[in-house]
């Protein structure tokens, strides 16, 4: 199947023809007749299954028919760097027709957005934030707004959105298209879709997990060993573009740092940058300046970028849709990708948690020729402890009730991964020829 079976209008065809898009993805293949023809959708697939395109096309072929300096279409997204990805796919797609498309999010001043608003425009991209801001200054009408987006609506409901996407509503006609797309169904977005869609479509492409194309890979560490294990395995792995996730903003910026200091093009993303500063990392880690993005969950929706070759979680996610969302990022558009993660003992319950939904584990790695020597062993919570009786018997904390001592060699008990790492792996990575340094070409770096 090709594009040219949907019977897009030439201005949109010639934007998919420049924007070099051959062949439909899954679904794209099969959203776009349903939002064609009018149809709710109810959208569910991991993020780089190319969704951006298969609710922006349909929304291009609507407008386009009759084009007005009025709000029709309406794309709600959680992020700034997710807005304005849309933003710049609507404009890539449909540059060659008379639509106009502006993306709201705070982070920069209002003035501007207030006078395109004044203009007209067509299809506003917004975060629900600033959208509320724009709606209490008088300064959007949406009561003729035709096609409503909820996009990565999952990600809205883990940021608190919820309540701001029912305000929103509130100001939306009833009569309209609303096209749900989320890459998880927890049930607080299982509710809100089923309030809002009328007789949906539901298009579901393959497990909600991350795409197959990519590969996962455990390395259990410390947290004092991390850093080192990261500069030993960027010196020894062949690797494209590296997006490395960590869970607060004070780490992505101290590694980053770190990073650079050891000669790498580097740049950090995280939430206390200013909006000008996160898009210039997002556009220089697109562009080449950067090999290495050392970034917080809040990029892990909003970046679009198909040479990322690696995903590195230095830090372990949270939830098992964090881990989906992350890895999201690698193995785009039926590309391969590699992800690897950082694993401390603690880790060991979400570890499990991400292997059930992946139906498999993972491989477990140690870094050749890395120095190991110096893990200390973690030690497990006390709660976990037996307590000793006064006869000598271990009784549990919990239910008071004699505990037995596992014999060696028993089967049940399962080695940690402190343990792993410390005594050696079930695999280890091979030795690679880099294809490509990512260390500086230039000494100032």
């Amino acid at each position: 199947m090709n594009f040219e079976q949907f019977s897009f209008d030439p201005a949109i065809a010639a934007g998919i023809r420049a924007a070099g898009y051959t062949t439909p993805t899954p679904i794209q293949e099969k959203a776009i007749p349903l939002v064609l023809a009018g149809r709710d959708v109810l959208g569910l697939a991991q993020t780089g299954t190319g969704k951006t395109a298969a609710f922006i096309l349909p929304i291009l072929q609507r407008l386009g028919k009759n084009p007005a300096r009025r709000t029709r279409a309406l794309i709600v997204a959680p992020t700034r760097e997710l807005a304005e990805q849309i933003r710049q796919a609507a404009c890539d797609l449909g540059g060659k027709t008379p639509l106009r498309c502006i993306a709201l999010y705070g982070g920069v001043g209002k003035g501007p957005q207030t006078a395109a608003l004044k203009r007209g425009v067509d299809i506003i991209v917004a975060c629900p934030g600033r959208l509320l801001d724009h709606l209490a200054d008088d300064a959007i009408d949406l009561a003729q707004v035709e096609v409503l987006v909820l996009d990565e609506a999952d990600r809205m409901c883990d940021m608190g959105f919820l309540p701001d996407i029912r305000r929103i509503l509130k100001h939306l006609p009833a009569k309209r298209q609303t096209l749900f797309f989320s890459a998880t169904m927890p049930p607080e977005i299982r509710g809100l879709a089923d309030g809002i869609l009328k007789n949906p479509a539901t298009v579901q492409i393959g497990m909600i997990a991350p795409a197959k194309t990519v590969s996962h890979a455990l390395y259990p560490t410390p947290d004092g060993l991390k850093t080192k294990l990261l500069l030993a395995m960027l010196g020894q792995t062949a690797t494209g573009r590296v997006l490395i996730f960590t869970r607060t903003k004070h780490r992505a910026k101290n590694l980053a740092r770190d990073l650079e200091k050891n000669s790498y093009r580097v740049s950090a993303l995280q939430g206390n940058m200013t909006q000008n500063r996160r898009q210039d990392a997002i556009n220089g880690f697109r562009d080449g300046k950067y090999d290495i993005l050392v970034a917080t969950d809040i990029a892990s929706r909003g970046i679009d970028v198909s040479e990322i070759s690696h995903v590195i979680n230095f830090d372990m996610p949270t939830t098992v849709d964090a881990y989906t969302h992350r890895i999201g990022r690698t193995g785009r558009a039926s590309r391969s990708g590699e992800a690897f993660t950082f694993a401390a003992q603690a880790d060991e319950p979400m570890v499990r948690e991400i292997e059930h939904v992946l139906g498999s584990r993972i491989e477990r790695r140690r870094l050749p020729d890395f120095d190991y020597s110096s893990i200390v062993p973690e030690t497990r919570p006390r709660q976990d402890r037996p307590n000793r009786t006064p006869g000598g018997q271990n009784r549990s904390r919990n239910t008071g009730a004699t505990a037995r001592r596992p014999s060696q060699g028993s089967a049940s008990r399962r080695p940690s991964l402190a343990a792993f790492a410390a005594a050696g792996g079930e695999a280890s990575a091979p030795r690679q020829r880099r294809q490509f340094s990512t260390r500086a070409r230039h000494s100032s770096w």
